[in-house]
């Protein structure tokens, strides 16, 4: 039987069996490969060039943007190349690296999360501290903290995943090397420590979800209590979006690892992983601009001035 140190690739799953099919998706993932860059772009360049946009609140978006281009980055460029190719393969070597990648950004983006839902709550229910509790080095620091701890999980899982023996194949049921498939191709008395791994970042998971749920209940009696009507409309019109993002978070990603083994097939995994590592980072920048004047506003700005741009290079040059 293979192991690991047999097996030069992996095979990642087909997402159609006809050519007609693997075009059509292959288009449709570019499409809304290009609209989460546009998105998280235009977000990442407003907040870093609008010093209106210079606050704790939109330091934590930009770091979301970053977060979200590079975790959609991470899975559908293979995607697009092999169903463009009609090819299934990926390197070990890119293997170790897309899983490590993915868990890195991820694990980071719900820290990221995490953080953001403190800054609302500092922010609503005391705001009289909100500089001193959230000043540019605090923001740096839990900023740094959150991309750190995603680096040492992903690190730890990695390491732990890929030193294990691969008893069953090199096929992964999955359209890019998600880590729960490809510990199903090791041997099944190996991966113990891999298992303690997960459940002891479950209980971090667990507690930062707490720790979410208190803050927006605090949040949510703070507004309550509020006698204006426009200052309750404008603490939740920055709450809502981040609560907006964080449910779609969770909620894709609860079902892609919580599900009941018993409903488990092939064509829902694929669903499912699509919906969590895909669909969020796509539709973040639409939520948090929905609801958002000010962000709407310096977007506004940026289209005019690249379509001045691009109005004034076609006169000069014509």
């Amino acid at each position: 039987m293979p192991n690991s140190s047999s097996i030069s690739q992996f095979l990642l799953l087909a997402l159609a069996d006809t050519r007609q099919l693997q075009l059509l998706h292959f288009w449709l993932l570019l499409g809304i490969y290009l609209a989460a860059l546009l998105g998280n772009g235009l977000i990442s360049t407003a907040v870093a060039c609008h010093h209106r946009l210079h606050t704790p609140m939109y330091f934590f978006l930009l770091n979301l943007a970053l977060l979200d281009l590079g975790c959609i980055s991470t899975t559908l460029p293979k995607a697009m190349a092999n169903a463009l190719w009609d090819t299934r393969h990926i390197s070990y070597t890119g293997c170790v690296a897309q899983t490590f990648l993915f868990v890195f950004l991820m694990s980071a983006e719900y820290c990221i999360l995490t953080i953001m839902s403190y800054d609302r709550y500092v922010a609503i229910c005391k705001p009289l501290h909100y500089g001193t509790l959230m000043d540019s080095r605090a923001c740096a620091t839990m900023a740094a903290a959150a991309w750190g701890t995603g680096l040492l999980y992903s690190l730890l899982h990695t390491v732990n995943t890929f030193s294990l023996p691969f008893c069953h194949g090199n096929a992964v049921d999955q359209f890019f090397c998600e880590m729960p498939h490809i510990l199903k191709l090791s041997c099944s008395t190996s991966y113990l420590r891999e298992v303690g791994l997960i459940i002891f970042s479950a209980c971090i998971f667990l507690a930062c979800l707490v720790f979410i749920v208190v803050s927006y209940v605090q949040i949510f009696r703070a507004v309550l209590r509020m006698p204006s009507e426009q200052g309750r409309h404008k603490a939740f019109s920055t709450c809502l979006p981040h609560l907006a993002v964080l449910s779609l978070f969770l909620s894709t990603a609860m079902v892609a690892y919580l599900k009941p083994p018993s409903i488990s097939s092939p064509a829902l995994d694929l669903v499912v992983s699509f919906l969590y590592s895909v669909v969020p980072p796509a539709l973040n920048p639409p939520i948090y601009s929905m609801r958002n004047q000010e962000l709407k506003d310096t977007l506004r700005k940026l289209f005019l001035i690249f379509f001045f741009s691009i109005n004034f290079i076609f006169i000069i040059f014509t």
